[in-house]
C-alpha cells in the first residue's frame, strides 16, 4: 500500500503499517516490519552533529515524532525521568550522569563517578532500546552512540540486534567519531562532517 500526500495519512500508524501476510497454508501470520534507513554521521571531531539537532527540531515541528538521545552529554540532570519535549513532538533526553560531566582524571580515579555514568548510560540505552522497538517514534537520533560502545558502555553486538530488530517507519541517526567497520557496513548512508 502506497500512501502519498500529507492529508492521506493517518495519525495511527497502525493503521497501515501493522497488516499481516498469509506465509503459507498452515495459515500462519507473520508481521512485517516497515522500517526506514540507518543513517550514520561520522565526524573527526566530538560536537559537530549541530545540523542533526537542528534538522530534528524541524522534523518535530512538521509533526514527526522524534526521539534525540545524548548519551554522552549531561550536566542537566535529566534521564529518562526527566526528558524534554519540544513542539509536542520532540522528546530530547541527556544522560543523568554523563560522561561530559566530569574531566578525565576523575573518572579513572573514582569507581562510584565511573560506574554512576555507566548504569545512567545503561538504563538510556535501555529506553532507546523500547522506543526502538515500539514503533512510537518516526524518527530517533542516538547521538554519539559510538563514544558509548567505545567506552565499553553498550556492547556492539546489543546495538546491532536493536537496529536489526527496530519497528520504526522512519530514519535511525547514530554518530560518532570512531564507527567500527560493521555498522558502516549496516547502514544505508554513511556521512562525514569536515571542518
Amino acid at each position: 500500500m502506497v500512501v502519498s500526500g500529507s492529508t492521506n495519512l493517518s495519525r495511527n500508524k497502525n493503521d497501515f503499517i501493522n497488516f499481516t501476510v498469509q506465509e503459507s497454508s498452515d495459515s500462519k501470520v507473520k508481521r512485517i516490519k516497515q522500517n526506514g534507513q540507518i543513517q550514520i554521521y561520522q565526524s573527526s571531531y566530538r560536537g559537530s552533529y549541530s545540523t542533526i539537532i537542528r534538522d530534528c527540531i524541524r522534523n518535530a515541528a512538521l509533526g514527526r515524532r522524534v526521539l534525540l538521545v545524548q548519551l554522552m552529554k549531561g550536566g542537566v540532570k535529566q534521564g529518562v525521568l526527566n526528558p524534554v519535549s519540544l513542539c509536542d513532538n520532540l522528546l530530547w533526553i541527556r544522560s543523568s550522569d554523563s560522561y561530559d560531566q566530569y574531566d578525565y582524571q576523575s573518572i579513572s580515579n573514582d569507581d562510584n563517578i565511573k560506574n554512576s555514568i555507566k548504569n545512567s548510560t545503561i538504563e538510556l540505552w535501555e529506553f532507546c532500546k523500547k522506543q526502538l522497538s515500539s514503533g512510537k517514534q518516526d524518527q530517533v537520533i542516538l547521538d554519539e552512540i559510538f563514544r558509548a560502545v567505545e567506552l565499553g558502555m553498550i556492547q556492539e553486538d546489543d546495538l546491532i540486534s536493536a537496529l536489526e530488530d527496530r519497528f520504526i517507519s522512519g530514519d535511525v541517526i547514530l554518530t560518532g567519531t570512531k564507527i567500527p567497520k560493521k555498522f558502516l557496513l549496516m547502514a544505508d548512508q554513511v556521512t562525514e562532517l569536515r571542518s
